[in-house]
């Protein structure tokens, strides 16, 4: 799937694509600032961009330090939701027993809204582990399904040229095993490629949901830690500048989270994959 936000080479050079999103973010922060001075709003009301980033500017050691412990969540998160979403997904494409057995409990897993699951988790886990894998949750189930979609959406007819002249000469288990994992390598996991990476893409902004959602359920016990802690610490204090701020960093990551998996989706398709290709190419 083509990213709108990088599109192929030649738009991609087009200086619209950047210059105008970043005009109309512009205009609105202009239109924020001069309403709020205008009307004289109160900050605890409606802070201006101006006040937001000088408090994101004073407050920058105690924002970054939560920056930092959510940021790492969401990547553990991630990185552990891909390792577990791709080595199941090939279990499951492997076996139609593992399949059967396996995936009604992801989709469990799924279905279930992580903030009913939290709390539990925080009974019997340390508060970190307790975040982490509530990130985990949220991010495993994109990277499973589109991981086994793409395994399963190779052309048939590779398939059965492929056991045609790469049939196994006995019909032991081992070299039924032996042709399957030859298959997989050669025939699945680049048809899995792009599938994997659009469910990257969406994982990854649901880490950071998932870790954001967990800081929260933790409430007071996450003293010290995460972004989603500051923005309710700042709420009960009625400093509204600084929760904006923690909203404005917490955007900030998502926004590079989500820029960062585009780019490397970019990367690895776009010399073969007919998403990333130029259309005259």
């Amino acid at each position: 799937m083509k990213d709108p936000l990088f599109g192929t080479a030649r738009e991609s050079r087009n200086p619209l694509r950047l210059l105008l999103p970043l005009a109309v973010f512009v205009a609105v922060l202009v239109a924020w600032e001069a309403v709020v001075r205008l009307r004289g709003i109160p900050p605890y009301i409606l802070p201006a961009p101006s006040l937001i980033g000088a408090t994101m500017i004073a407050d920058w050691p105690l924002l970054s330090a939560s920056l930092l412990t959510t940021l790492e969540t969401t990547l553990a998160g991630l990185l552990l939701a891909v390792i577990g979403g791709v080595g199941l997904a090939v279990l499951l494409s492997l076996s139609k027993a593992v399949e059967y057995s396996l995936y009604p409990i992801a989709v469990v897993l799924q279905v279930t809204p992580v903030i009913a699951i939290a709390p539990l988790l925080l009974i019997y886990m340390p508060q970190d582990v307790a975040v982490l894998t509530c990130a985990w949750l949220v991010a495993f189930f994109p990277v499973l399904s589109n991981t086994m979609l793409g395994l399963q959406s190779v052309d048939r007819n590779l398939m059965e040229l492929f056991r045609l002249y790469g049939a196994p000469v006995s019909q032991s288990a081992s070299a039924r095993l032996r042709a399957r994992l030859k298959a997989l390598w050669y025939l699945r996991r680049p048809a899995a490629l792009p599938a994997f990476l659009a469910g990257l893409r969406i994982a990854g902004g649901l880490s950071l949901i998932g870790a954001v959602v967990a800081e929260m359920a933790a409430g007071s016990a996450g003293a010290g830690s995460g972004l989603a802690y500051r923005i309710i610490e700042s709420q009960y204090r009625l400093n509204i500048p600084r929760l904006f701020a923690a909203l404005v960093l917490l955007a900030a990551t998502g926004i590079g989270l989500y820029l960062l998996l585009a780019a490397l989706n970019h990367v690895l398709l776009r010399r073969w994959h007919e998403s990333a290709l130029d259309v005259e190419s």
